[in-house]
């Protein structure tokens, strides 16, 4: 009962903020995700976070991986044969192209062996989640990790403000850019928040592009410590599988029992809009994730190789996917 007390004030720290952040997005043309971001953010970066809504403000990932899980009532058969082999066929060459970027034009940088294979993970799959999956796999060290982290956060922060400005500028249709952003951007969080920043649809393909981006954090990790393995040494496989975003398993279950008739369209509709809600609060606490106080200090060069591979990457995944879709 105790532990339930230490999270209630931070949650309702974050359900004030949510409603409002809802009922602004309702009263003005701002996507309510887009407001609840930068009310968490405002708060964070003028009285910071208070010790007491720490635990329940912290519980923001639990509400998105499980707003996440419960947009695959969303999905449709349909959308998958119609796009879905394209979408993990542009994945697979999004996270391939990536982390070969990194690390041959990281080694070229001189930057360090095991940092520049955290850059290639967190900037190719899934942004921290992957730092510290791969992380564990080579026995990466901590200064190797913050360094990694901080970058990736530091590109987080950047694109979700950029990322919306530059898709309405190309005038891109919804679903092409939901899928664009999902093959570009680093983290979960904020590629749902671009994405439903410009729409309902392109925020389900954003999501959903980029939870198929996900799934290769295992692969890769595992081809990582098998690469770093020396010697007698065993790939520790507890550890990836501690890392891997689990609530992509959930994400497919929820989709497969839609399709398969076992809910109605009430409930359907029910599990919507609680997702909704999952969504503003969880991107209220993102808001707070992303307060400048806590990007470390990351130093140039692995900012210029990241940059310069987020460029490449995402140019040639908006052409590819202009052509595709």
């Amino acid at each position: 009962m105790s532990a339930v007390r230490r999270l209630v004030p931070g949650l309702l720290v974050l359900v004030v903020l949510a409603t409002i952040a809802r009922v602004v997005g309702g009263a003005t043309p701002l996507s309510p995700l887009v407001v609840a971001i930068a009310s968490g953010a405002a708060v964070a970066a003028l009285v910071g976070v208070p010790e007491w809504a720490e635990a329940g403000i912290d519980r923001h990932k639990l509400l998105l991986e499980t707003g996440i899980v419960l947009l695959g009532a969303q999905l449709t058969v349909g959308q998958l044969v119609g796009t879905g082999p394209q979408v993990v066929g542009l994945a697979m060459g999004v996270v391939v192209l990536g982390v070969v970027f990194v690390e041959l034009v990281g080694k070229q940088a001189g930057i360090e062996s095991r940092t520049r294979s955290l850059l290639a993970a967190g900037a190719s799959v899934c942004g921290v989640s992957a730092v510290l999956a791969v992380a564990g796999s080579i026995d990466g060290d901590e200064a190797d990790i913050s360094y990694a982290a901080g970058t990736v956060l530091l590109f987080d922060a950047i694109t979700l403000v950029v990322f919306p400005i530059v898709g309405s500028a190309l005038g891109l249709p919804d679903r092409t850019f939901g899928v664009w952003a999902g093959l570009s951007l680093f983290s979960t969080g904020p590629t749902a928040a671009v994405g439903f920043a410009v729409s309902e649809t392109a925020g389900q393909w954003a999501t959903i592009t980029k939870l198929v981006r996900n799934t290769f954090i295992g692969v890769l990790a595992v081809g990582y410590a098998v690469y770093y393995t020396s010697g007698g040494e065993r790939t520790d496989a507890t550890e990836i599988w501690y890392r891997f975003p689990k609530f992509l398993v959930g994400f497919l279950l929820v989709a497969v029992i839609v399709n398969l008739g076992l809910v109605d369209a009430g409930t359907q509709a029910t599990l919507g809009t609680v997702g909704d809600w999952l969504f503003a609060l969880a991107f209220v606490g993102l808001g707070f994730e992303l307060n400048p106080r806590k990007l470390r200090a990351t130093g140039l060069k692995p900012i210029l190789v990241v940059l310069a591979q987020f460029l490449t990457v995402s140019l040639l995944a908006l052409g590819a996917v202009t052509l595709v879709l």
